[in-house]
Protein backbone atom coordinates (compact mmCIF):
# COMPACT_ATOMS: atom_id res chain seq x y z
CA UNK A 1 0.00 0.00 0.00
CA UNK A 2 1.07 3.71 0.08
CA UNK A 3 3.30 3.61 2.87
CA UNK A 4 3.94 7.59 2.51
CA UNK A 5 0.28 8.60 3.08
CA UNK A 6 -0.02 5.89 5.76
CA UNK A 7 3.34 7.55 7.42
CA UNK A 8 1.48 10.93 7.49
CA UNK A 9 -0.97 10.16 9.55
CA UNK A 10 -1.40 10.56 13.12
CA UNK A 11 -1.17 7.39 15.03
CA UNK A 12 -4.84 8.01 16.75
CA UNK A 13 -6.19 9.83 13.79
CA UNK A 14 -10.10 9.62 14.16
CA UNK A 15 -12.32 7.41 11.50
CA UNK A 16 -16.16 8.03 10.98
CA UNK A 17 -18.20 5.69 13.09
CA UNK A 18 -19.95 3.38 10.68
CA UNK A 19 -21.96 1.49 13.05
CA UNK A 20 -25.89 0.86 12.56
CA UNK A 21 -27.54 4.01 14.69
CA UNK A 22 -29.40 1.54 17.22
CA UNK A 23 -25.92 0.58 18.08
CA UNK A 24 -24.52 3.16 19.62
CA UNK A 25 -27.42 3.02 22.19
CA UNK A 26 -27.24 -0.58 23.15
CA UNK A 27 -25.60 -1.52 26.73
CA UNK A 28 -22.64 -4.05 26.94
CA UNK A 29 -22.65 -6.54 29.83
CA UNK A 30 -20.28 -5.42 32.16
CA UNK A 31 -19.11 -8.50 33.48
CA UNK A 32 -17.23 -9.75 30.07
CA UNK A 33 -14.23 -11.47 30.03
CA UNK A 34 -10.74 -9.96 28.95
CA UNK A 35 -8.72 -10.63 25.82
CA UNK A 36 -5.81 -11.21 24.52
CA UNK A 37 -5.27 -9.45 21.07
CA UNK A 38 -2.78 -11.55 18.84
CA UNK A 39 -1.53 -9.45 16.53
CA UNK A 40 1.30 -11.53 13.65
CA UNK A 41 3.52 -9.33 11.20
CA UNK A 42 6.14 -9.61 8.69
CA UNK A 43 7.98 -6.61 7.38
CA UNK A 44 5.03 -4.23 8.46
CA UNK A 45 4.93 -0.38 7.76
CA UNK A 46 5.35 0.66 11.28
CA UNK A 47 2.98 3.57 10.98
CA UNK A 48 0.51 0.85 10.29
CA UNK A 49 1.66 -1.82 12.91
CA UNK A 50 1.82 1.54 15.24
CA UNK A 51 -2.08 2.68 14.12
CA UNK A 52 -3.39 -0.85 14.56
CA UNK A 53 -2.20 -1.21 18.04
CA UNK A 54 -3.00 2.45 19.00
CA UNK A 55 -6.59 2.01 17.65
CA UNK A 56 -6.87 -1.36 20.13
CA UNK A 57 -5.52 0.65 23.19
CA UNK A 58 -7.95 3.70 22.27
CA UNK A 59 -11.03 2.06 21.54
CA UNK A 60 -11.16 -0.61 24.03
CA UNK A 61 -12.16 -0.63 27.51
CA UNK A 62 -8.89 -0.63 29.28
CA UNK A 63 -9.69 -3.99 31.60
CA UNK A 64 -10.78 -5.94 28.29
CA UNK A 65 -7.55 -5.75 26.89
CA UNK A 66 -5.13 -7.79 29.30
CA UNK A 67 -2.02 -7.39 26.51
CA UNK A 68 -1.08 -6.92 22.80
CA UNK A 69 0.94 -10.02 22.16
CA UNK A 70 2.54 -8.61 18.76
CA UNK A 71 4.28 -12.06 16.63
CA UNK A 72 7.14 -10.97 14.80
CA UNK A 73 7.36 -13.38 12.18
CA UNK A 74 11.66 -12.46 11.42
CA UNK A 75 10.95 -9.46 10.33
CA UNK A 76 14.02 -7.44 8.49
CA UNK A 77 14.34 -4.99 10.72
CA UNK A 78 14.03 -6.49 14.40
CA UNK A 79 13.71 -2.98 15.73
CA UNK A 80 10.22 -3.30 13.89
CA UNK A 81 8.31 -5.01 16.94
CA UNK A 82 10.87 -4.28 19.85
CA UNK A 83 10.35 -0.33 19.91
CA UNK A 84 6.56 -1.28 20.65
CA UNK A 85 7.14 -3.53 23.02
CA UNK A 86 7.71 0.06 25.57
CA UNK A 87 4.30 0.38 25.32
CA UNK A 88 2.43 -0.53 28.70
CA UNK A 89 0.37 -3.81 27.92
CA UNK A 90 2.62 -5.24 24.84
CA UNK A 91 4.64 -8.31 24.63
CA UNK A 92 6.23 -8.54 21.29
CA UNK A 93 7.50 -12.41 20.51
CA UNK A 94 10.17 -12.68 17.49
CA UNK A 95 10.44 -15.69 15.37
CA UNK A 96 13.89 -17.00 15.02
CA UNK A 97 13.28 -18.16 11.38
CA UNK A 98 9.84 -17.27 9.11
CA UNK A 99 6.77 -19.38 9.97
CA UNK A 100 4.13 -17.71 9.11
CA UNK A 101 0.80 -16.83 9.80
CA UNK A 102 -0.47 -20.48 11.27
CA UNK A 103 2.34 -21.13 13.10
CA UNK A 104 2.77 -17.49 14.44
CA UNK A 105 -0.39 -17.15 15.64
CA UNK A 106 -0.25 -19.99 17.38
CA UNK A 107 2.75 -18.89 19.09
CA UNK A 108 1.01 -16.07 20.18
CA UNK A 109 -2.26 -17.74 21.50
CA UNK A 110 0.33 -20.51 23.63
CA UNK A 111 1.68 -17.29 25.05
CA UNK A 112 -1.93 -15.61 26.00
CA UNK A 113 -2.94 -15.51 29.28
CA UNK A 114 -6.68 -13.90 29.13
CA UNK A 115 -9.38 -16.41 28.50
CA UNK A 116 -10.26 -15.33 25.10
CA UNK A 117 -8.40 -14.55 21.89
CA UNK A 118 -8.80 -11.61 19.44
CA UNK A 119 -6.80 -11.93 16.06
CA UNK A 120 -5.77 -9.08 14.00
CA UNK A 121 -4.12 -8.26 11.11
CA UNK A 122 -1.61 -5.57 11.55
CA UNK A 123 -3.03 -2.96 9.17
CA UNK A 124 -6.22 -2.18 10.83
CA UNK A 125 -7.97 0.51 12.42
CA UNK A 126 -10.22 -0.73 15.40
CA UNK A 127 -13.85 1.80 15.48
CA UNK A 128 -15.99 2.82 18.38
CA UNK A 129 -16.51 -0.12 20.78
CA UNK A 130 -15.42 -2.69 18.43
CA UNK A 131 -14.35 -5.08 21.21
CA UNK A 132 -17.79 -5.50 23.31
CA UNK A 133 -20.15 -7.11 21.35
CA UNK A 134 -17.52 -9.42 20.23
CA UNK A 135 -17.14 -10.69 23.82
CA UNK A 136 -20.37 -10.78 25.00
CA UNK A 137 -21.31 -13.55 22.23
CA UNK A 138 -18.20 -15.21 23.06
CA UNK A 139 -19.35 -15.01 26.66
CA UNK A 140 -22.68 -16.23 26.27
CA UNK A 141 -21.64 -19.51 24.21
CA UNK A 142 -17.52 -20.36 24.09
CA UNK A 143 -18.20 -22.25 20.83
CA UNK A 144 -19.19 -19.13 18.57
CA UNK A 145 -16.72 -17.83 16.60
CA UNK A 146 -17.09 -14.15 15.70
CA UNK A 147 -15.72 -11.91 13.26
CA UNK A 148 -16.73 -7.89 13.29
CA UNK A 149 -17.78 -6.13 9.78
CA UNK A 150 -14.28 -5.14 7.86
CA UNK A 151 -14.34 -1.57 6.49
CA UNK A 152 -11.91 -0.66 3.76
CA UNK A 153 -9.49 1.33 4.62
CA UNK A 154 -8.13 2.28 0.98
CA UNK A 155 -4.59 2.00 0.08
CA UNK A 156 -3.70 4.38 -1.69
CA UNK A 157 -4.89 7.34 0.14
CA UNK A 158 -6.22 5.68 3.48
CA UNK A 159 -9.49 6.63 3.60
CA UNK A 160 -12.15 5.24 5.47
CA UNK A 161 -14.76 3.40 4.31
CA UNK A 162 -17.82 1.72 6.19
CA UNK A 163 -18.54 -1.51 4.61
CA UNK A 164 -21.76 -2.92 4.06
CA UNK A 165 -24.01 -4.99 6.85
CA UNK A 166 -25.49 -7.51 4.25
CA UNK A 167 -22.56 -9.60 2.99
CA UNK A 168 -21.39 -13.22 4.58
CA UNK A 169 -18.41 -15.01 3.92
CA UNK A 170 -18.68 -17.41 1.23
CA UNK A 171 -16.59 -19.37 -1.85
CA UNK A 172 -16.95 -20.83 -4.89
CA UNK A 173 -15.53 -24.41 -6.08
CA UNK A 174 -11.92 -23.06 -5.99
CA UNK A 175 -12.29 -22.45 -2.79
CA UNK A 176 -11.63 -18.69 -2.62
CA UNK A 177 -13.01 -16.54 -0.45
CA UNK A 178 -15.62 -14.10 -1.77
CA UNK A 179 -18.21 -12.20 0.27
CA UNK A 180 -21.90 -12.87 -0.88
CA UNK A 181 -24.90 -10.80 -0.36
CA UNK A 182 -27.56 -12.09 1.85
CA UNK A 183 -30.39 -13.28 -0.05
CA UNK A 184 -33.87 -10.80 0.01
CA UNK A 185 -35.63 -13.09 2.06
CA UNK A 186 -32.61 -13.12 4.54
CA UNK A 187 -32.21 -9.11 4.28
CA UNK A 188 -36.49 -8.45 4.57
CA UNK A 189 -36.15 -11.11 8.06
CA UNK A 190 -33.23 -8.68 9.27
CA UNK A 191 -35.62 -5.35 8.89
CA UNK A 192 -37.02 -5.82 12.56
CA UNK A 193 -33.50 -6.44 13.61
CA UNK A 194 -30.12 -5.02 12.10
CA UNK A 195 -27.76 -5.61 14.12
CA UNK A 196 -28.60 -9.14 14.96
CA UNK A 197 -25.62 -11.29 14.52
CA UNK A 198 -25.22 -13.00 11.22
CA UNK A 199 -24.69 -16.52 10.81
CA UNK A 200 -21.37 -16.32 8.43
CA UNK A 201 -20.33 -19.61 6.23
CA UNK A 202 -16.83 -18.17 6.09
CA UNK A 203 -14.75 -15.41 8.01
CA UNK A 204 -12.73 -13.80 6.30
CA UNK A 205 -9.62 -14.49 8.41
CA UNK A 206 -8.05 -12.05 9.42
CA UNK A 207 -10.08 -10.94 12.36
CA UNK A 208 -11.88 -12.94 14.36
CA UNK A 209 -12.45 -13.46 18.65
CA UNK A 210 -12.74 -17.14 20.00
CA UNK A 211 -12.33 -18.87 23.87
CA UNK A 212 -8.75 -19.69 24.05
CA UNK A 213 -10.04 -22.90 25.67
CA UNK A 214 -12.35 -23.47 22.72
CA UNK A 215 -9.71 -22.71 19.87
CA UNK A 216 -7.10 -25.44 21.89
CA UNK A 217 -10.11 -28.52 22.22
CA UNK A 218 -10.63 -27.67 17.82
CA UNK A 219 -6.95 -28.02 17.04
CA UNK A 220 -5.61 -24.23 17.10
CA UNK A 221 -4.34 -24.25 13.65
CA UNK A 222 -3.04 -26.76 10.77
CA UNK A 223 0.52 -26.52 12.15
CA UNK A 224 1.63 -27.89 8.92
CA UNK A 225 0.48 -24.58 6.53
CA UNK A 226 2.55 -22.59 5.17
CA UNK A 227 3.36 -18.43 4.75
CA UNK A 228 -0.72 -17.61 4.57
CA UNK A 229 -3.70 -18.89 2.78
CA UNK A 230 -6.36 -21.37 3.18
CA UNK A 231 -6.20 -20.96 6.88
CA UNK A 232 -9.62 -19.30 6.90
CA UNK A 233 -11.23 -21.90 4.56
CA UNK A 234 -9.85 -24.87 6.88
CA UNK A 235 -11.46 -22.78 10.61
CA UNK A 236 -14.14 -22.33 8.64
CA UNK A 237 -14.77 -25.56 7.83
CA UNK A 238 -13.45 -27.07 11.46
CA UNK A 239 -15.82 -24.91 13.34
CA UNK A 240 -18.87 -25.26 12.20
CA UNK A 241 -18.72 -29.06 11.32
CA UNK A 242 -16.84 -29.86 14.79
CA UNK A 243 -19.80 -28.30 16.48
CA UNK A 244 -19.17 -24.45 16.79
CA UNK A 245 -21.01 -21.27 14.64
CA UNK A 246 -19.24 -18.58 12.87
CA UNK A 247 -21.00 -14.90 13.17
CA UNK A 248 -20.39 -11.13 12.19
CA UNK A 249 -21.20 -9.06 14.97
CA UNK A 250 -22.90 -5.86 12.93
CA UNK A 251 -22.22 -3.37 16.01
CA UNK A 252 -18.68 -4.30 15.97
CA UNK A 253 -16.65 -2.26 12.92
CA UNK A 254 -12.69 -2.74 12.11
CA UNK A 255 -11.26 -1.33 9.02
CA UNK A 256 -8.64 -3.16 7.16
CA UNK A 257 -6.08 -2.07 4.43
CA UNK A 258 -6.86 -4.47 1.37
CA UNK A 259 -3.87 -4.58 -0.48
CA UNK A 260 -3.12 -5.88 -4.28
CA UNK A 261 -0.59 -8.23 -3.34
CA UNK A 262 1.80 -9.83 -0.31
CA UNK A 263 4.56 -8.00 0.68
CA UNK A 264 6.29 -10.75 1.49
CA UNK A 265 8.17 -13.79 -0.80
CA UNK A 266 6.49 -17.53 -0.67
CA UNK A 267 8.94 -20.23 -0.53
CA UNK A 268 7.89 -22.03 -3.82
CA UNK A 269 5.78 -19.31 -4.82
CA UNK A 270 2.17 -17.97 -3.40
CA UNK A 271 0.25 -20.18 -6.16
CA UNK A 272 1.63 -23.19 -4.63
CA UNK A 273 1.85 -22.19 -0.98
CA UNK A 274 -1.99 -21.54 -1.49
CA UNK A 275 -2.83 -24.16 -3.66
CA UNK A 276 -0.92 -26.50 -0.53
CA UNK A 277 -2.51 -25.41 2.11
CA UNK A 278 -6.34 -25.40 -0.23
CA UNK A 279 -5.65 -28.60 -0.66
CA UNK A 280 -4.76 -29.42 3.08
CA UNK A 281 -8.09 -28.70 4.03
CA UNK A 282 -10.46 -29.96 0.94
CA UNK A 283 -8.30 -33.53 2.08
CA UNK A 284 -9.40 -33.50 5.54
CA UNK A 285 -12.76 -31.61 6.12
CA UNK A 286 -14.54 -31.99 2.29
CA UNK A 287 -14.97 -35.83 1.89
CA UNK A 288 -16.04 -36.85 -1.46
CA UNK A 289 -16.76 -33.19 -2.38
CA UNK A 290 -13.12 -32.30 -2.54
CA UNK A 291 -13.71 -33.69 -6.09
CA UNK A 292 -15.32 -31.14 -7.08
CA UNK A 293 -12.70 -28.42 -6.02
CA UNK A 294 -10.05 -30.57 -8.43
CA UNK A 295 -12.25 -29.92 -11.05
CA UNK A 296 -12.03 -26.63 -10.85
CA UNK A 297 -8.42 -26.53 -10.26
CA UNK A 298 -6.98 -29.26 -11.86
CA UNK A 299 -3.13 -28.00 -11.26
CA UNK A 300 -4.15 -28.84 -7.33
CA UNK A 301 -3.77 -32.58 -8.07
CA UNK A 302 0.51 -31.80 -8.97
CA UNK A 303 0.93 -30.15 -5.81
CA UNK A 304 2.16 -32.17 -2.50
CA UNK A 305 -0.04 -31.46 0.54
CA UNK A 306 2.23 -33.16 3.29
CA UNK A 307 0.80 -35.72 5.85
CA UNK A 308 -2.80 -34.78 7.19
CA UNK A 309 -2.72 -38.02 9.43
CA UNK A 310 -2.92 -35.81 12.99
CA UNK A 311 -5.73 -33.48 11.31
CA UNK A 312 -7.72 -36.58 10.56
CA UNK A 313 -7.60 -37.78 13.77
CA UNK A 314 -8.77 -34.48 15.18
CA UNK A 315 -11.61 -34.52 13.17
CA UNK A 316 -12.34 -38.08 14.35
CA UNK A 317 -11.85 -37.50 18.06
CA UNK A 318 -13.75 -34.42 18.24
CA UNK A 319 -16.72 -35.93 16.43
CA UNK A 320 -17.22 -33.58 13.25
CA UNK A 321 -19.81 -33.56 10.86
CA UNK A 322 -19.42 -34.66 7.01
CA UNK A 323 -19.20 -31.93 4.47
CA UNK A 324 -22.29 -33.10 3.55
CA UNK A 325 -24.18 -31.35 6.72
CA UNK A 326 -21.97 -28.43 5.91
CA UNK A 327 -23.35 -28.13 2.64
CA UNK A 328 -27.08 -28.38 3.98
CA UNK A 329 -27.20 -27.21 7.20
CA UNK A 330 -24.83 -24.19 7.04
CA UNK A 331 -24.16 -23.06 3.01
CA UNK A 332 -27.98 -24.09 1.37
CA UNK A 333 -27.11 -20.77 -1.10
CA UNK A 334 -24.90 -24.03 -2.66
CA UNK A 335 -27.83 -25.40 -3.85
CA UNK A 336 -30.09 -23.52 -4.53
CA UNK A 337 -31.31 -22.65 -8.24
CA UNK A 338 -28.02 -20.51 -9.13
CA UNK A 339 -25.59 -22.34 -7.18
CA UNK A 340 -26.93 -26.46 -7.17
CA UNK A 341 -24.18 -28.58 -5.18
CA UNK A 342 -22.53 -30.98 -8.17
CA UNK A 343 -24.15 -34.54 -7.27
CA UNK A 344 -21.71 -37.51 -7.57
CA UNK A 345 -23.49 -39.04 -10.45
CA UNK A 346 -22.03 -36.46 -12.54
CA UNK A 347 -19.43 -35.80 -15.10
CA UNK A 348 -19.28 -32.83 -15.60
CA UNK A 349 -21.42 -29.61 -14.40
CA UNK A 350 -22.07 -26.32 -14.41
CA UNK A 351 -22.24 -23.35 -17.23
CA UNK A 352 -22.08 -25.49 -20.45
CA UNK A 353 -20.23 -22.57 -22.42
CA UNK A 354 -18.97 -21.67 -26.17
CA UNK A 355 -17.00 -18.75 -26.02
CA UNK A 356 -18.31 -16.18 -24.46
CA UNK A 357 -21.75 -17.69 -25.14
CA UNK A 358 -23.90 -20.00 -22.68
CA UNK A 359 -26.36 -23.13 -23.24
CA UNK A 360 -30.17 -20.97 -22.27
CA UNK A 361 -33.08 -22.70 -21.55
CA UNK A 362 -34.37 -19.49 -23.38
CA UNK A 363 -37.00 -19.50 -20.98
CA UNK A 364 -38.77 -23.01 -21.98
CA UNK A 365 -39.79 -25.23 -19.62
CA UNK A 366 -40.83 -29.18 -20.81
CA UNK A 367 -40.61 -29.91 -24.68
CA UNK A 368 -39.07 -26.25 -25.49
CA UNK A 369 -35.80 -25.49 -27.41
CA UNK A 370 -32.66 -24.36 -25.84
CA UNK A 371 -30.31 -21.79 -27.56
CA UNK A 372 -27.07 -19.70 -26.47
CA UNK A 373 -27.37 -16.80 -25.31
CA UNK A 374 -24.45 -14.40 -23.64
CA UNK A 375 -23.34 -15.60 -20.30
CA UNK A 376 -24.69 -13.06 -17.56
CA UNK A 377 -23.66 -15.09 -14.25
CA UNK A 378 -27.06 -14.46 -13.36
CA UNK A 379 -28.67 -17.91 -12.91
CA UNK A 380 -32.24 -16.61 -14.76
CA UNK A 381 -32.92 -18.78 -17.76
CA UNK A 382 -29.13 -20.10 -18.34
CA UNK A 383 -29.24 -21.43 -14.14
CA UNK A 384 -25.36 -21.25 -13.78
CA UNK A 385 -23.81 -24.20 -12.84
CA UNK A 386 -27.12 -25.92 -13.16
CA UNK A 387 -26.27 -28.52 -16.12
CA UNK A 388 -25.06 -31.78 -16.06
CA UNK A 389 -23.41 -34.71 -17.90
CA UNK A 390 -24.32 -37.55 -15.99
CA UNK A 391 -23.05 -41.44 -15.36
CA UNK A 392 -26.12 -42.22 -16.91
CA UNK A 393 -24.98 -39.91 -20.14
CA UNK A 394 -27.87 -37.17 -19.35
CA UNK A 395 -27.42 -33.58 -20.09
CA UNK A 396 -29.45 -32.77 -17.36
CA UNK A 397 -31.22 -28.95 -16.21
CA UNK A 398 -33.14 -30.21 -13.22
CA UNK A 399 -35.41 -32.83 -14.40
CA UNK A 400 -35.32 -31.79 -18.02
CA UNK A 401 -32.72 -33.64 -20.17
CA UNK A 402 -31.30 -32.54 -23.61
CA UNK A 403 -33.34 -34.39 -26.08
CA UNK A 404 -32.96 -35.13 -30.06
CA UNK A 405 -35.83 -35.34 -31.81
CA UNK A 406 -34.53 -37.38 -34.57
CA UNK A 407 -31.48 -39.29 -35.47
CA UNK A 408 -30.70 -37.26 -38.34
CA UNK A 409 -28.42 -33.90 -39.15
CA UNK A 410 -29.99 -30.83 -38.16
CA UNK A 411 -32.62 -32.05 -36.00
CA UNK A 412 -33.85 -29.92 -33.05
CA UNK A 413 -32.72 -30.31 -29.57
CA UNK A 414 -35.66 -30.14 -26.87
CA UNK A 415 -35.64 -30.13 -23.33
CA UNK A 416 -37.94 -33.13 -22.30
CA UNK A 417 -38.71 -34.88 -18.98
CA UNK A 418 -35.49 -37.37 -18.37
CA UNK A 419 -36.14 -41.06 -18.65
CA UNK A 420 -33.19 -43.64 -17.97
CA UNK A 421 -33.57 -45.68 -20.81
CA UNK A 422 -34.39 -43.09 -23.91
CA UNK A 423 -31.27 -43.06 -25.95
CA UNK A 424 -33.23 -40.07 -27.23
CA UNK A 425 -31.27 -38.37 -24.32
CA UNK A 426 -27.67 -40.35 -24.36
CA UNK A 427 -24.48 -38.11 -25.01
CA UNK A 428 -20.48 -38.38 -24.07
CA UNK A 429 -18.33 -36.03 -24.41
CA UNK A 430 -15.62 -36.56 -26.85
CA UNK A 431 -11.63 -35.23 -28.30
CA UNK A 432 -10.51 -34.42 -24.74
CA UNK A 433 -14.10 -33.06 -23.66
CA UNK A 434 -14.49 -30.41 -26.06
CA UNK A 435 -17.72 -31.86 -27.53
CA UNK A 436 -21.09 -33.39 -26.89
CA UNK A 437 -21.85 -35.86 -29.15
CA UNK A 438 -25.14 -37.85 -29.20
CA UNK A 439 -24.56 -41.49 -28.46
CA UNK A 440 -27.27 -43.22 -30.72
CA UNK A 441 -26.52 -40.90 -33.76
CA UNK A 442 -23.01 -40.19 -33.57
CA UNK A 443 -24.22 -36.86 -34.04
CA UNK A 444 -22.60 -33.63 -32.59
CA UNK A 445 -24.59 -30.64 -30.60
CA UNK A 446 -23.93 -27.55 -32.63
CA UNK A 447 -24.95 -24.03 -32.56
CA UNK A 448 -25.01 -22.88 -35.84
CA UNK A 449 -28.79 -22.64 -36.13
CA UNK A 450 -29.45 -21.33 -32.50
CA UNK A 451 -30.40 -17.69 -34.18
CA UNK A 452 -33.28 -19.31 -36.17
CA UNK A 453 -34.69 -21.68 -34.15
CA UNK A 454 -32.48 -23.86 -31.43
CA UNK A 455 -29.82 -25.94 -31.51
CA UNK A 456 -29.20 -28.65 -33.26
CA UNK A 457 -27.30 -32.14 -33.91
CA UNK A 458 -24.96 -32.12 -36.90
CA UNK A 459 -21.91 -34.01 -38.69
CA UNK A 460 -19.46 -34.10 -36.52
CA UNK A 461 -16.24 -31.50 -37.52
CA UNK A 462 -14.01 -28.91 -36.12
CA UNK A 463 -16.50 -25.99 -36.08
CA UNK A 464 -16.77 -24.00 -33.04
CA UNK A 465 -20.13 -24.31 -33.23
CA UNK A 466 -19.45 -27.46 -31.85
CA UNK A 467 -17.00 -26.48 -29.14
CA UNK A 468 -18.37 -26.85 -25.71
CA UNK A 469 -17.21 -26.85 -22.07
CA UNK A 470 -18.70 -27.15 -18.70
CA UNK A 471 -17.47 -24.89 -15.73
CA UNK A 472 -16.13 -28.18 -13.88
CA UNK A 473 -15.18 -31.89 -15.52
CA UNK A 474 -15.08 -34.08 -12.72
CA UNK A 475 -13.48 -36.48 -15.07
CA UNK A 476 -9.64 -36.84 -13.45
Amino acid sequence: FNQVESDKLRMDRAVPDTRHDHCRHKLWKSDLPASSVVITFHNEARSALLRTVVSVLKKSPPHLVKEIILVDDYSDNPEDGALLGKIEKIRVLRNDRREGLMRSRVRGADAATAPVLTFLDSHCECNAHWLEPLLERVAEDKTRVVSPIIDVINMDNFQYVGASADLKGGFDWNLVFKWDYMTLDQRRARQGNPIAPIKTPMIAGGLFVMDKEYFEQLGKYDMMMDVWGGENLEISFRVWQCGGSLEIIPCSRVGHVFRKQHPYTFPGGSGTVFARNTRRAAEVWMDEYKNFYYAAVPSARNVPYGNIQSRLELKKRVGCKPFKWYLENVYPELRNLHKRVPDHQDIAFGALQQGGNCLDTLGHFADGVVGVYECHNAGGNQVVREWALTKDKSVKHMDLCLTVVDRTAGSLIKLQGCRENDSRQKWEQIESNSKLRHVGSNLCLDSRSARMGGLTVEVCSQSLSQQWKFTLNLQS
